[in-house]
């Protein structure tokens, strides 16, 4: 039986930390953590009624004081310079926390991570301390990866986590910005069934006027995307008359667009069966131009290489892979097809259902970009209202204002 005892010295360990955390005391913040006992990570202990970690806690202290319309203070708020102090001293103990081992996408009882808190507040210095560290976390992560195979036991990821500095490869409870996270459209979740790329091209498909389906209700492609597809096309085939790969067709709606621009050849390749049957029964392997290829791309690109097939324009939008396998698709497998002076294209839904998440993404996806040889360009796009989107959809696998399309090219 539990000793009624512990479990209060147990509550009363947590609201000391927090306490701490939210007074920015970082001498007794790190008295707290060294001499904790009870708490097995006394870093990200939860609060129990509203789920602030440290990181929450110190982020919610920094919450500005309300001004009057003309400037004046509110019955002795803090001045600007008080109040950058104060923000001065959260952001110095967000460093701590997070050199400590703070999950940075730790989740609230609102469901709000450290980051959502303090971009809601309009603390946007502690925001990006956030986004910066998610992005460190993620390179970490996708690293490590690579090297799973070589590893035994958890000696490499601590290593690498102590020569970071940074949180030791947290569990990642934001799953949309899990080295899960698509460059398709979802993710999965720790209560739906896995958001696999095997699971998928063995599950039977919906096809509707306005979206894709797979057996589980999770949104493939939808027509609300349209919009995006067509300045991605544009952007891609400025000209009529050039060669264009896509990888990925799902509903058709960026082929459509690409066979507007005239292109002088159009490849398509396509993994999933039903949705290459559907694809002859609209005709597409008569129309001008287009070649389809059934399989994944994994298998058919080597193929093309080896064939000396070259393209001025690729565009990739696969669904439920990794970002290991969309990196491995650029780094490794564009250069064998992509003319020198061609563009390339990718459909950016890495961690959409949360601004931070995708933030995170949008930093770790140039790094590696920058790393296989490739320049890109982001055009923001507004996305309209999606409320109604989703009905019947397991899940919306689209949360945020603005798309970021991006264009790359090789590095001059």
């Amino acid at each position: 039986m539990t000793d009624p005892a512990m479990e209060i010295d147990v509550d009363l360990s947590v609201q000391e930390i927090l306490l701490a955390a939210s007074q920015h005391n970082i001498p007794k913040l790190r008295q707290l953590i060294r001499n904790n006992q009870t708490a097995a990570n006394p870093v990200n202990v939860q609060d129990p009624e509203t789920g602030y970690s440290p990181l929450h806690a110190a982020i919610a202290a920094c919450e500005p004081d309300d001004e009057q319309p003309n400037g004046a203070q509110i019955n002795g708020a803090q001045t600007q310079d008080e109040q950058s102090g104060v923000v001065q001293a959260g952001s110095e103990t967000v460093r701590f926390l997070l050199q400590e081992g703070a999950i940075w996408n730790d989740l609230d009882l609102k469901n709000e991570t450290p980051g959502c808190l303090a971009r809601r507040l309009g603390l946007m210095e502690l925001y990006e301390q956030i986004v910066d560290a998610g992005v460190r976390a993620e390179l970490l992560l996708n690293r490590l990866d690579g090297y799973e195979e070589l590893s035994e036991d958890d000696e490499l990821e601590e290593a690498a986590a102590e020569q970071t500095g940074d949180e030791a490869a947290p569990q990642l409870v934001d799953a949309a910005a899990a080295t899960t996270a698509t460059t398709a459209d979802v993710v999965a979740t720790e209560t739906d069934p896995d958001v696999t790329n095997t699971r998928y091209l063995e599950s039977n498909l919906t096809f509707q006027n306005d979206r894709l389906l797979d057996q589980d209700q999770n949104g493939v492609m939808m027509a609300w995307e349209s919009d995006i597809m067509a300045k991605s096309a544009k952007k891609l085939l400025p000209t009529t008359g050039l060669r264009v790969l896509n990888v990925g067709h799902g509903m058709g709606i960026v082929d459509g667009f690409l066979q507007e621009q005239s292109p002088s050849s159009h490849h398509i390749i396509e993994a999933h069966p039903e949705v290459v049957a559907e694809m002859k029964r609209k005709g597409w392997h008569e129309k001008p131009g287009v070649t389809i290829h059934e399989g994944r791309w994994q298998d058919i690109l080597p193929e093309l290489v080896g064939q000396g097939e070259m393209f001025d324009a690729i565009y990739y939008d696969t669904f439920a892979e990794s970002y290991g396998d969309f990196r491995e698709f650029f780094s490794e497998q564009v250069i064998g097809i992509l003319e020198q002076e061609g563009r390339w294209s990718f459909f950016n839904g890495m961690g959409a259902d949360r601004q931070i998440s995708y933030d995170v993404y949008q930093k770790v996806a140039e790094m590696d970009l920058f790393e296989a040889g490739f320049d890109v360009e982001w055009e923001e796009i507004k996305v309209p209202g999606l409320d109604n989107e989703w009905d019947g959809v397991r899940r919306s696998y689209w949360n945020i204002d603005s798309y970021r399309l991006p264009l790359c090219k090789y590095m001059d």
